[in-house]
């Protein structure tokens, strides 16, 4: 059977960030060669450009949800290109851009009438309401998804239902830096999580389990916030955290291993920082063989 059709959306934005970079990281890996590399292993590509394009900026009007109008534009516009692929039976790879732009990718799912499954690889979980973060919305994504008490209207109705997804339909992979009220919101919604402690112990292992859990769903999404990978061992994320988080190697099994999935319909990819990598074309290089190795 050929393979579907894999359509590149960019999402240039960090309109949710802490500050600016994100917003040129689809250029980056337009630029050192994604294309090519997926073409190498036989895919064919629909490469729509950047549906969108924001530098972050302060935003003193609204200091608990920066760049609300904005961040709200960049998910429709992502929403709008999903929901098509989707619906034609095509895959999507999302090039962020902020952890926001997930909420566009689901929206776009939903719109679909796919049922969902999410798989977060990140080392946060995203579950903070605007009300108790610093102002920055990308990490209340999955507050958002979830519809949880605080989150903002906007953003929580993208797509056609509301909560966008349930607590079942969410899996996270990777994870360590939970806040208290984080943990508490994991608990009482009894929300799967492989931890980051589980994920380096036994990669293989962990990949497997993530990949017996998306089984249930008729549309496997991944999340790849590249916060999640060890920044001294691969610097190109937007957090510079020198802390114990998955290698290169590890996440490269565990998204070839969802993408085999025949439920996989998406990737988004997040948090890539240009300005982090001390060789931007190496370390771009290296992602691209990375994705096009799962995609391919």
């Amino acid at each position: 059977m050929a393979a579907r059709l894999l359509n590149i959306i960019g999402a240039a934005t960090s309109a949710g960030a802490y500050a600016p970079g994100q917003e040129r990281a689809p250029a980056a890996f337009r630029r050192h060669g994604l294309a090519a590399a997926l073409a190498s292993r036989g895919r064919n590509i629909r490469d729509h450009g950047d549906v969108v394009s924001f530098r972050w900026r302060p935003d003193r009007a609204r200091p608990q949800a920066m760049n609300l109008e904005a961040v709200r534009h960049a998910c429709e516009q992502v929403a709008s290109r999903v929901a098509t692929a989707i619906s034609a039976q095509e895959d999507v790879l999302v090039l962020g851009g902020d952890c926001t732009v997930e909420l566009g990718t689901v929206a776009g799912a939903n719109a679909a009438g796919a049922r969902i499954g999410l798989i977060y690889i990140d080392f946060d979980t995203d579950l903070n309401a605007p009300g108790t973060s610093d102002g920055a919305l990308d990490w209340t994504g999955v507050a958002h998804l979830l519809e949880l008490p605080g989150c903002e209207p906007s953003l929580a109705s993208l797509g056609p239902t509301r909560p966008m997804l349930a607590p079942q339909q969410v899996l996270y992979f990777g994870v360590e830096n939970i806040t208290p009220p984080e943990a508490a919101a994991i608990r009482d919604h009894a929300i799967q999580v492989i931890s980051r402690v589980e994920a380096s112990s036994d990669i293989e292992a962990a990949a497997a389990h993530a990949a017996g859990w998306a089984e249930r769903f008729d549309c496997v999404l991944v999340h790849f916030d590249v916060d999640v990978l060890s920044f001294v061992n691969f610097p190109i994320a937007e957090n510079v955290r020198r802390c114990d988080a998955l290698r290169l190697e590890q996440a490269a099994i565990t998204l070839k291993r969802l993408a085999a999935l025949p439920q996989w319909r998406g990737l988004t990819v997040t948090e890539v920082n240009p300005d982090h990598a001390p060789d931007e074309a190496a370390a771009f290089a290296r992602l691209n063989e990375v994705l096009a190795d799962a995609l391919g």
